[in-house]
């Protein structure tokens, strides 16, 4: 592994400040249900309904990873899989906005959740606007700039009891949640995520029936991404109504799908798959967006034809996904490319719990940014996922990829040893002083095993 990092050392080395800008988004990421604790949508009624069945299933869909034994206890535990408290950020965020701050981190990415604002049809919450009233006072107060999601996936359940975005007819009910924001925090913030992977929620929800509310159909999963194309437009009118000068994005899940060969098969199925998920929602809405948020947590090696890749098994982390964290590059790079708009990454980041390969991810990754720098890339901020170890949906608590660890019993937060390094890289980034600097930079990357 030392080897692919002593390949693009370089690029450190000679790194000048000018390279990222003042202004430049240094972050990490958090969504409301996956932190905050006490929530009631529809995800914590799913949830509650099958954390016995996903329990009973943990060893045959995870028994293969080489850090089962170690997982197995919680894994095997329903309790695993009911979101509950989480890391009860709701409790924690003034300590955890701080710890933020201490890893140089300029920006927290986060949602708000729709549940806690709306529970009730037409009834909106006052505790709730201001708690999170006061959640954005503390992020100015602290000098932490807000990315703000207004859709993770969660939504009330009085909502999914209308049909959810299934219904044409129920976008309208987001476009009040949106409203209800803008004038209640619409001075709290400028950049604005509206929705947060939107292909991969309805792939799982209603192609695969993985997740809530578990449909099998792809005609009901054309219908809701269109419905989510729809939602993006309207959310979007409803901001700039009420100010002209956000930063309107989305959270794009993009990953890069490339050849294992040069056969015909492959590069018109290569083709496709780029296109379908990387290109295709973001086509009916580029007109309604500032910047393209990119989150990229794998990559894809394809032969002929298929859906399903066959990745190399050298480096996986502990959810067992190919880490290919280079590969960021050719997926961002083809975005730029397609629209030439501002790009943040929104997410990236790695499962490990050992904190065995979080530096090296980000390391590798920080590299193909100043690639993408130097390509002419207009990168705006890096996002990474995530600030704390959260709830990690139908995988349950198990996962571990926060640069801050939380002890789910007694609440305490420990920062990371990859976590004080990369606040290390951040200063050096903001601050390179003279010439030698960045090159110490460099040798921090390149102690990396």
């Amino acid at each position: 592994m030392s080897s692919r990092i002593n390949s693009g050392i370089f690029l450190l080395s000679f790194m000048k400040k000018s390279l990222f800008e003042d202004d430049f988004l240094w972050g990490a990421g958090i969504s409301a249900h996956q932190v905050e604790g006490g929530n009631d949508n529809n995800w914590t009624e799913w949830e509650l309904a099958n954390a016995t069945r996903l329990a009973k299933a943990a060893p045959n869909k995870y028994g293969y990873l080489p850090n089962w034994p170690k997982i197995k206890p919680q894994a095997t535990d329903p309790r695993n899989y009911v979101s509950g408290r989480a890391a009860e950020h709701k409790k924690h965020f003034k300590e955890d906005f701080e710890l933020l701050r201490s890893l140089n981190l300029n920006t927290l990415r986060f949602s708000i959740e729709w549940s806690r604002i709306e529970p009730v049809e037409g009834q909106f919450n006052k505790a709730a606007l201001r708690y999170y009233k006061t959640y954005f006072n503390e992020l100015k107060r602290q000098g932490i700039k807000p990315v703000v999601t207004l859709w993770h996936w969660t939504t009330p359940k009085w909502f999914e009891s209308k049909g959810g975005f299934l219904k044409r007819s129920n976008i309208k009910y987001f476009e009040q949640f949106v409203e209800v924001i803008t004038k209640a925090f619409g001075n709290d913030f400028t950049y604005v995520t509206i929705l947060n992977e939107p292909m991969l929620y309805t792939y799982y929800s209603f192609k695969d029936g993985k997740w809530p509310p578990q449909e099998e159909s792809i005609f009901k999963y054309l219908k809701v991404v269109f419905n989510l194309i729809r939602a993006h437009k309207k959310a979007a009118k409803v901001l700039l109504k009420f100010r002209e000068d956000y930063k309107i994005g989305i959270a794009h899940n993009v990953a890069d799908f490339y050849r294992g060969d040069n056969k015909l098969s492959t590069k018109l199925n290569v083709k496709f798959l780029n296109y379908i998920n990387n290109f295709f929602f973001l086509d009916r809405i580029k007109k309604y967006l500032d910047f393209v948020g990119v989150n990229y947590y794998f990559a894809d090696r394809h032969y002929g034809f298929g859906f399903f890749g066959k990745n190399p098994d050298r480096n996986r982390n502990d959810m067992g996904w190919s880490m290919e964290p280079a590969r960021i590059s050719n997926a961002v790079y083809s975005i730029w490319c397609r629209y030439r708009l501002p790009t943040m990454i929104t997410e990236n980041g790695v499962a490990d719990s050992t904190d065995k390969y979080r530096k090296w991810w980000i390391g590798e990754t920080l590299k193909e940014l100043i690639k993408l720098k130097k390509k002419g890339v207009n990168l705006i901020g890096y996002i990474h996922w995530s600030l704390l170890d959260n709830f990690e949906w139908a995988e349950g608590h198990w996962p571990k990829f926060g640069l801050i660890s939380v002890n789910r019993k007694t609440g305490e937060r420990k920062i990371r040893p990859s976590a004080k390094w990369f606040a290390n890289i951040i200063q050096r980034i903001q601050s390179p002083g003279p010439r030698s600097e960045p090159v110490t930079a460099a040798k921090e990357v390149d102690k990396l095993k």
